[in-house]
């Protein structure tokens, strides 16, 4: 079987009849939220916990960052909005649209949520092309498959793999895997997107690029969640960032109110400053790190700590 009859095959799977499409949303529209969620693995709260459990509304029309230390549970909450949790050890509500998330069928939970997990594996050697047009998977069967080879091209473009579009995924690097991930994802046009660290394979070029393409997404009307650990990305392309820290939102808000010095310092266990950029006013925040200072000695430099 060739590859582009298997991504054929691939999409056959989602021509169910009877689907529910997604509602237009205006910006500012709940399309996802969690309400009191809590997540327990084994003995240990991931989420939540005896004192409660974690709160989120995710708005139409935003780019909200999920930040926080490793192990803070930021993939597990990406996973619970995507509804891509086990129901044992989760309590709590997570809707995605006007419903329980787990209401949906999967073809119409893959009409409304696009997710980008954090690594991209695949069996077979599909070309580049023909793994991005999976995206378009959920619209077989419906007047939105009229607009595949656009979706596609749009998603190529945008992330910039047109120009290794036959070649195989598998003879690609990490970071040009992660963005044919990404124009995957893009491709499926749903109006929610769930990422989770998709700048973490890529370069400084690339990681703007990233973040310039949740913007554009966002601005267009959708609702982006992208978890990241770049603080610096995070304060410069959202419009609000969700702190994490030992399983709860600890902060909630616009980078600029959320992210003090106090507070990740906190967070993180590490020393940290934060002042504005002075062209742009964003948050920049530094770890505090011991300097150095060269002296001269008989002749000679030498470095020393300050």
């Amino acid at each position: 079987m060739s590859a582009i009859t298997r991504g054929r095959a691939l999409r056959g799977l989602f021509a169910v009849r009877g689907r529910e499409l997604p509602a237009p949303v205006a910006p500012g529209d709940v399309v996802a939220e969690a309400r009191d969620l809590r997540v327990r693995l084994g003995r240990r709260d991931v989420l939540g916990g005896p004192g409660g459990g974690v709160d989120l509304v995710v708005r139409a029309g935003e780019v909200l960052v999920l930040v926080g230390p490793n192990g803070a549970g930021k993939s597990t909450l990406l996973a619970a909005l995507a509804a891509d949790l086990d129901a044992t050890g989760t309590s709590g509500r997570v809707r995605i649209g006007d419903r329980p998330a787990h209401d949906w069928s999967a073809p119409e939970l893959a009409l409304r949520r696009a997710v980008l997990p954090q690594a991209a594996t695949l069996s077979f050697p599909f070309p580049v092309e023909e793994v991005v047009r999976m995206g378009r998977a959920p619209w077989a069967g419906t007047a939105a498959a009229d607009e595949d080879d656009a979706a596609v091209a749009d998603a190529m473009a945008a992330t910039e793999v047109t120009e290794f579009a036959r070649r195989p995924f598998s003879a690609l690097s990490g970071g040009e895997r992660a963005r044919v991930a990404l124009a995957r994802v893009l491709a499926q046009r749903a109006p929610l997107l769930l990422l989770d660290e998709p700048t973490a394979a890529l370069d400084l070029r690339h990681q703007e690029l990233v973040l310039r393409v949740c913007r554009a997404r966002a601005t267009a009307g959708d609702a982006v969640v992208v978890v990241l650990h770049d603080l610096g990305l995070a304060a410069a392309h959202a419009d609000r960032a969700a702190v994490l820290h030992e399983g709860r939102v600890v902060a909630d808000g616009p980078p600029a109110e959320v992210f003090g010095g106090e507070l990740l310092s906190r967070v993180y266990r590490q020393p940290v400053e934060v002042f504005p950029h002075p062209r742009t006013g964003t948050p920049l925040v530094i770890p505090m790190r011991t300097g150095r200072v060269r002296t001269v000695s008989g002749g000679h430099g030498a470095e020393g700590d300050r």
